[in-house]
């Protein structure tokens, strides 16, 4: 075997310690990724719909949940942007960003069009996007402990506590 075969596997797994080390299930990974494409489509479709209007201000809000639908694809689902030639670059960079640091990007991107122009349509439409932003943050808020861990934790809480009283 050649130094390059040897090496290969080696940087796939630094790769994708770094992809795992924020705490998310492969399983979670997978809704909130589906989350962004399926709030990509919907942006992208409320904000056609949004457009087509003389209201400058709805045209605005749509032309922003596009853009929002173009960044949520590159974010999320860079094989959509195969014409682009920097969307992987840009995915590699969103994915070593922490999950809360994500949330508070995804649901402020679309609560935007939402300031902008307030309608059915742009709540609608921003309405998966944000979704996405919410299963990100709580994400942030790491796993919850099981039993066990919660009662050997309350036990070490106890003990100086019985120490003191015998003491005394």
């Amino acid at each position: 075997m050649s130094s390059v075969e040897l090496e290969a596997p080696v940087q796939g797994e630094a790769t994708r310690s770094a992809a795992q080390d924020d705490g998310m299930t492969w399983w979670y990974r997978l809704l909130c990724r589906l989350a962004g494409v399926l709030g990509g489509i919907s942006c992208a479709v409320a904000g056609l719909w949004n457009c087509v209007t003389v209201n400058p201000m709805n045209i605005a809000a749509g032309v922003f949940m596009m853009v929002n639908a173009l960044v949520l694809f590159l974010c999320e689902a860079p094989f959509c942007c195969q014409f682009i030639e920097f969307a992987n670059k840009v995915a590699e960079k969103v994915d070593r960003l922490k999950p809360w640091q994500k949330a508070l990007f995804y649901c402020g991107m679309a609560l935007f069009p939402i300031f902008l122009s307030f309608s059915i349509t742009t709540l609608f439409g921003n309405a998966i996007a944000f979704a996405t932003g919410v299963l990100y943050g709580l994400s942030a808020l790491g796993k919850k402990g099981d039993a066990i861990s919660y009662a050997r934790l309350q036990q070490q809480k106890k003990q100086p506590d019985e120490e003191k009283q015998d003491g005394t």
